[in-house]
């Protein structure tokens, strides 16, 4: 350095003695000037940071990517929620964004260990997944069915069928409901609307087995003879989590299972079976048929066996003659046709864990259901009315903030934001003291729904 100095002092500086402080002033100048660029460098990046919130080792958008660049901008705000202690703050996502959908399946959250494998490819129509869900609803069912259907279509990246039967009296009112939905959701399914029917034996008898025409589940397999798999599930069940997912449960069969149910209850001494049913049932606490998978071609390809028959029976040549000789022991109609036929035919039945159907039972008298405290719930079956009363305000919040969400509008503005707070209501009840049981899944279909149909296209 004192080399490079000394050559830029004239002679007369040498001459004059002046050599020494002529070198030592181009020394400081040099080094204000490598103070100068390193102090652009250094704020040149922190500019970055400031205005564009990344990093200095994240990649920012691509140039012209105004789409994508806009999705960063949109969750960099963040939302705390006035209970902090009950619940997460939550990203913020865009105003109203445009739902759309997309064959692209996102990628399921890690903590849910037991559908990790990759989508088993049962329904295809145009190259494209379906997913066949079936409902029986009479009386005065149609308001709750259509918020199950609501439930399905809100979260699902399949597309879906819905099967529909119903009274003569209220298919014109499901036609009209169903048209009344965003053009966008209607893309997004077909549905087909049948009369109640029962196939064998005397259908007032099957009518009033129960409650009206819940035995019709019964009579699918030969109903719907051009559908392979189905999802059938009661009126008052809200899907917590994406459709999607329960019916990937479908390729977890093994070669002999050909329907899947849920535990009737956890703890087999206090269950209702284990305590009162005059008839076989299943397992150590029966199952409960409101939420079912069934491989229907299965179902009527195979031989069940029976207490009447020893050689086994087809399913359609079963039903009536089971009916008749437990009729007089029987207390909840179908599903105690269906614990008996999987009492003598267990190795058909695939079980599938409580969240995936989560009943007043799980909580009323304390939590009982460890797949919800730890994953969430799946899918909600608010059976004994509570969706319509206040015995459990848990439920029945769940129902009202699916049932009057608007389609259109931003679901975490719209549906998520006011639910917690509404959920602040019900803390004080067993079934309510634990949000994150009933809000956990819910968040994330949410939250993957926007981004799959939102940011990936984008």
């Amino acid at each position: 350095m004192k080399n490079l100095t000394a050559r830029k002092c004239s002679a007369n500086d040498v001459s004059a003695g002046r050599s020494g402080s002529c070198e030592r002033g181009h020394t400081m100048k040099l080094r204000y000037k490598i103070a100068a660029v390193l102090g652009c460098l250094v704020g040149g990046r922190l500019l970055q940071y400031l205005l564009l919130g990344m990093s200095a080792g994240e990649t920012p958008p691509r140039v012209g990517d105004g789409r994508a660049w806009r999705a960063v901008q949109a969750f960099q705000g963040r939302l705390v929620t006035r209970q902090p202690t009950a619940f997460r703050s939550q990203p913020r996502p865009a105003l109203n964004p445009r739902p759309r959908l997309l064959t692209k399946r996102h990628k399921k959250p890690a903590s849910d260990r037991d559908l990790q494998e990759p989508i088993f490819r049962l329904h295809r129509q145009n190259g494209e997944e379906w997913v066949h869900l079936a409902v029986v609803a009479c009386g005065d069912r149609l308001e709750e069915t259509m918020t199950m259907l609501k439930s399905a279509i809100l979260f699902s990246i399949y597309k879906i069928k819905f099967h529909i039967f119903a009274e003569d009296t209220l298919h014109s009112q499901f036609e009209s409901s169903i048209k009344a939905w965003p053009y966008l959701y209607k893309t997004h399914l077909e549905y087909s609307i049948y009369p109640i029917n029962f196939s064998v034996g005397n259908p007032q008898e099957w009518k009033k087995l129960f409650k009206p025409c819940a035995a019709q589940r019964l009579f699918l397999p030969m109903i719907l003879k051009d559908v392979d798999s189905l999802l059938y599930v009661d009126t008052d069940v809200l899907f917590l989590r994406s459709v999607d997912d329960v019916w990937n449960i479908l390729k977890r069969f093994n070669s002999t299972q050909l329907a899947a149910m849920a535990p009737e209850h956890e703890i087999p001494k206090i269950g209702w079976y284990s305590r009162f049913a005059r008839h076989p049932y299943y397992g150590a606490a029966g199952v409960n048929s409101g939420v079912m998978l069934m491989n229907l071609t299965r179902i009527r390809s195979r031989l069940f066996k029976n207490s009447m028959i020893p050689s086994g029976l087809r399913w359609e040549d079963l039903l009536y003659p089971l009916y008749h000789k437990y009729k007089n022991d029987i207390t909840w109609g179908d599903q105690d046709l269906l614990n008996i036929i999987f009492h003598y035919n267990p190795e058909y039945l695939y079980v599938f864990p409580c969240q995936w159907n989560y009943r007043p039972d799980h909580c009323m008298y304390g939590s009982n259901c460890r797949g919800a405290e730890d994953q969430g719930v799946a899918i909600l079956h608010g059976n004994r009315g509570v969706y319509h009363n206040d015995k459990q305000p848990a439920f029945k919040v769940m129902y009202e903030a699916v049932r009057n969400f608007p389609f259109e509008d931003n679901l975490f503005q719209s549906l998520y934001f006011p639910l917690q707070n509404s959920f602040m209501n019900t803390v004080h009840t067993l079934c309510g003291r634990l949000p994150q049981v009933f809000l956990k899944q819910f968040e994330q279909a949410m939250r993957k729904v926007y981004e799959v149909r939102v940011i990936h296209i984008g």
